[in-house]
């Protein structure tokens, strides 16, 4: 068995948290049965190990999100990534094609899924079942069916053909999009399932599919054309063709923890970081940043303070923000890279178009900074902590608390962490953006 997990989406109902460059899934907010704190992927990755499915996972995301990746369960698991946003269906040919061109066979069941379902045990079991169903020939396409606890008009919706008794694959009949609660009332008393967005195949299934789509297309291929294939979903692309699809039941827990209000019944406590409470009732807390946040005689309240910004809301209203955190479009003040993480300290940008950006930067002990160069900024790096190494136009020399170096619009320059290496770095020049840099070597 084969599994890959699509990552994506930005999770704006989470702001100030989560943002473009840190999304939900990234949040380290959940405890781990070590007590340690983890995020949605490590979590889903860690059951998919526990339950012994397989070793064999692979992540389908953007190329944004490849460095938080990577940053939190480290090389072990490939990363295939999209030159652009193209949704779910090219996503998944994408990544089929990486299987195949791995020496994957054929007849080797795939399965699909989110990356941040906050799921029990028996959802692996399911999911085991559901490769079964792909081995046995039981049908070109097999889905998950979550057995709905109310009539939602947020979930798609899969009529079996006869009752899902025992948890074995049944024949679907039908589907239905996100009906009106009332004709959701209606599906259910039908035996209908919410659409858990998992699928399982043949790879050969799928690799057929993407021949028809681009004839003879191999990985390289494929993602060299990616922009230009078809931007639509797995579902309406795939399962509402198929010949023969089959659904497997899955009965117990399963949340969407996209918002604050479905989040916060999953944490484990009621606040983080530097927080001080005293008689608040059901009001959650979390502060990422240095300074105090101090609640007092709140209710029913969300209270998350970031590099990004600070919300404050009531928990059955947090469902609204999105809409609100669209129309702010700032640049994020925080993000994990595959080197370690940074945060921006402050950005001033004067009346002549002259702008300074100030951040606190964190690499992490044998992690380095690409050999690279800027064409419209320079740079002054300050070292505050740690030890590493610097190259500058090809010259190497070690770098220490206190040491202060200048580095010119268009000068070379790479940096590597021999301990835990934190500086600050002001940018200076007339067009501060992340995409001002040209790589010359990642591992140098």
């Amino acid at each position: 068995m084969k599994i890959i997990l699509l990552s994506g989406g930005s999770g704006k109902r989470l702001w100030p948290l989560s943002n473009d460059a840190r999304s939900k899934q990234f949040l380290r907010l959940l405890t781990a049965p070590d007590g340690s704190k983890e995020s949605m992927i490590q979590r889903v990755v860690r059951q998919i190990k526990s339950t012994r499915l397989t070793d064999d996972i692979v992540i389908a995301t953007g190329l944004n999100q490849k460095d938080s990746i990577e940053n939190q369960l480290g090389d072990s698991i490939s990363v295939v990534t999209e030159p652009c946003r193209r949704d779910t269906f090219p996503a998944i040919m994408l990544a089929c094609a990486y299987l195949a061109d791995q020496s994957t066979v054929m007849d080797e069941p795939v399965i699909v899924m989110p990356c941040d379902s906050y799921t029990d045990s028996g959802y692996f079991t399911a999911l085991a079942k559901m490769a079964d169903a792909v081995s046995d020939g039981v049908a070109d396409m097999v889905l998950m069916g979550i057995q709905p606890t109310y009539p939602s008009a947020k979930y798609g919706y899969i009529v079996p053909e006869s009752p899902c008794d025992g948890g074995n694959a049944v024949a679907v009949r039908r589907f239905t999009e996100k009906p009106d609660v009332a004709t959701a009332e209606k599906l259910i008393e039908e035996g209908a399932l919410w659409n858990g967005g998992v699928f399982a195949f043949r790879l050969g299934y799928l690799m057929d599919i993407v021949n028809n789509v681009r004839q003879g297309a191999g990985f390289n291929s494929l993602r060299a054309d990616y922009a230009n294939l078809p931007k639509i979903s797995f579902d309406y692309a795939v399962v509402e063709k198929a010949a023969s699809v089959a659904v497997v039941p899955y009965s117990g827990q399963w949340k969407d923890l996209g918002t604050w209000n479905t989040l916060t019944d999953e944490l484990g406590s009621h606040a983080y970081g530097n927080v001080h409470e005293e008689a608040t009732d059901g009001t959650y807390i979390i502060n990422e940043l240095e300074i105090p946040v101090v609640c007092i005689g709140t209710k029913e309240l969300v209270v998350a303070a970031s590099p990004d910004g600070i919300l404050v809301s009531e928990l059955k209203l947090s469902e609204n923000l999105k809409h609100i955190v669209d129309g702010i479009g700032k640049r994020p003040m925080y993000e994990e890279r595959r080197w370690g993480e940074y945060k921006v300290i402050d950005y001033v940008e004067f009346p002549d178009g002259f702008c300074a950006l100030t951040k606190q930067l964190t690499l992490r002990p044998g992690c380095s900074i690409s050999y690279q160069k800027h064409n419209c900024r320079k740079e002054i790096w300050t070292f505050i902590n740690g030890e590493g190494e610097i190259v500058l136009d090809g010259e190497r020399k070690p770098v220490k608390r206190g040491d202060v170096i200048t580095i010119p619009q268009g000068m070379l320059h790479a940096l590597r962490a021999n301990t835990p290496l934190t500086f600050i770095e002001v940018q200076q020049g007339s067009n501060l953006v992340e995409e001002d840099i040209e790589r010359f070597d990642y591992h140098w």
